[in-house]
């Protein structure tokens, strides 16, 4: 049977739809959008039509698979962002698990002045300035600097902010002077003093914001004795500061604080078990980290307490505040 024009026409139109379908179902994990499809001339009828026939199933709202089985952690990723297109993986999406997809939700940015339906299996994050903050990647994700400050900036305690960025700079690719630019990106994160301190602590090499932790929040918050700051003190590999040191009461306290490195909380843990062992030995250097100052500070102070007192200290310990949780040496 020969062909009508009208026929030829609209059956090449309907091969050029069908390869613009599997071209961008190719590029994007077999998902595409609705609007991607219509935009190069897939038409209504035709997304109805792949439907019907089970050629593609819809997952969100003007979104669609090519298959009707599970759905890959990619090909969920993808459906998230182009559900609420324009729109970048965040959180702990920004990268794909390492182990078999968990089914956890699945955390996308947007400009702060957009409203977005919430839908089953995405999270939704409003940003502002979003668009500074996103790179191309595939599918499209904030830089894992900027991520890494916007968990900070939600973070419920001073110890979580730290750790997301202790977890960013662990990255090899991740430096403090990236660090430093993403944070002139981002001017009303909270606790920026404390990110702007770490950062630098992080290209400087020291411990300052550590340093100044135990300071506030454990030594004076407790009413601890005061301890002598970098005092001096010579060894087999020339001379040496101690961070803290009671000399009347032969205790030292060495401050580590090493951001970046990826088992920074099970050293944290570690740390726990040395100093509860110190409170009860009586070793003479007690070794910090940020999880006993920023997390635990009363315990700490407590723990230090014992250490003093067993080494001629009589002073007395104070609350920090109504939810102190230190216990009397």
């Amino acid at each position: 049977m020969v062909e009508t024009p009208d026929e030829q026409r609209e059956r090449e139109r309907r091969e050029d739809a069908a390869r613009l379908l599997r071209a961008h179902l190719l590029m994007q994990d077999g998902v595409a959008s609705h609007a991607q499809l219509t935009a190069g001339g897939v038409m209504k009828t035709d997304i109805e039509r792949s439907v019907r026939r089970k050629e593609l199933r819809r997952v969100h709202p003007r979104v669609y698979v090519d298959h009707a089985g599970p759905m890959t952690w990619r090909q969920r990723a993808w459906a998230a962002v182009l559900y609420a297109e324009p729109a970048y993986l965040c959180w702990t999406s920004v990268e794909e698990p390492r182990r078999r997809d968990d089914g956890a939700p699945i955390h996308v940015a947007v400009d702060h002045s957009r409203r977005i339906r919430p839908q089953d299996g995405i999270v939704i994050h409003r940003m502002k300035g979003l668009e500074l903050r996103a790179y191309g990647g595939t599918p499209p994700r904030l830089t894992a600097e900027d991520n890494a400050l916007a968990m900070a900036h939600e973070a419920a305690k001073d110890i979580d902010a730290i750790a997301r960025l202790a977890d960013a700079a662990g990255k090899s690719y991740v430096t403090a002077d990236s660090l430093r630019a993403a944070l002139d990106r981002y001017p009303s994160v909270r606790r920026r003093a404390l990110l702007a301190g770490l950062i630098d602590d992080l290209g400087a090499g020291t411990h300052s914001v550590l340093e100044h932790g135990y300071l506030t929040k454990v030594e004076r918050a407790h009413g601890l004795p005061a301890g002598t700051r970098q005092a001096p003190r010579s060894g087999p590999a020339g001379n040496q500061f101690r961070d803290v040191e009671y000399a009347a009461y032969g205790l030292v306290v060495e401050l580590d604080g090493a951001v970046g490195h990826e088992s920074w909380r099970d050293q944290a843990r570690d740390a726990d078990r040395a100093l509860d062992d110190l409170a009860s030995a009586g070793v003479l250097t007690a070794r910090l980290r940020f999880h006993q100052v920023f997390d635990t500070p009363c315990h700490t102070a407590t723990r230090i307490a014992r250490i003093l007192r067993r080494n001629g200290w009589n002073g007395t310990m104070k609350a920090c505040g109504e939810a102190c949780r230190m216990k009397e040496a």
